[in-house]
């Protein structure tokens, strides 16, 4: 089973209340079974929402809240998804402070990205769940190498 991040499905679940549907990812998922999971959503924060980086290990919104807290919750509701419906791999949205896999925000808001993961990317990996984000899978699909085999 693959979980996938909800907004990469056409939800509106992003900050600003939009998608990142990725024609991409909807079609390496057909013949696969799948579920559709929203972490931030899932914590309770609301679409739209002011936006969130990760600094020092902590996750703030624009506004300088400290909202780690509910990053984390939403990382452990998506692992106990996971557990739930026998999920092994994820497909997540990149850079995302919650989701990001390879890569993430670097906390100043000026767009610059850093190596590292976001809150539910990096639970999930460290209980065994294989991930990939939407530029892994667009990559899987043309052929292209991956950011892991660069």
């Amino acid at each position: 089973m693959i979980l996938v991040s909800a907004c990469l499905l056409g939800h509106n679940c992003k900050y600003n209340g939009g998608n990142n549907r990725s024609a991409a990812v909807e079609a390496y998922l057909e013949g696969k079974p799948w579920v559709c999971f929203c972490p931030e959503r899932a914590s309770g924060l609301p679409a739209p929402r002011l936006p969130s980086e990760i600094r020092q290990g902590r996750v703030y919104s624009r506004a300088g809240e400290d909202v780690t807290e509910e990053f984390r919750l939403g990382a452990e509701k998506a692992l106990a998804f996971c557990r739930a419906h026998g999920v092994t791999q994820a497909i997540l949205k990149a850079r995302s402070p919650s989701c990001g896999v390879h890569a993430v925000y670097d906390g100043s808001f000026s767009g610059k990205v850093v190596p590292g993961m976001g809150v539910c990317a990096r639970l999930l990996a460290e209980n065994g769940v294989a991930l990939l984000d939407e530029e892994d899978v667009a990559a899987l699909m043309t052929g292209e190498k991956t950011t892991e085999e660069v």
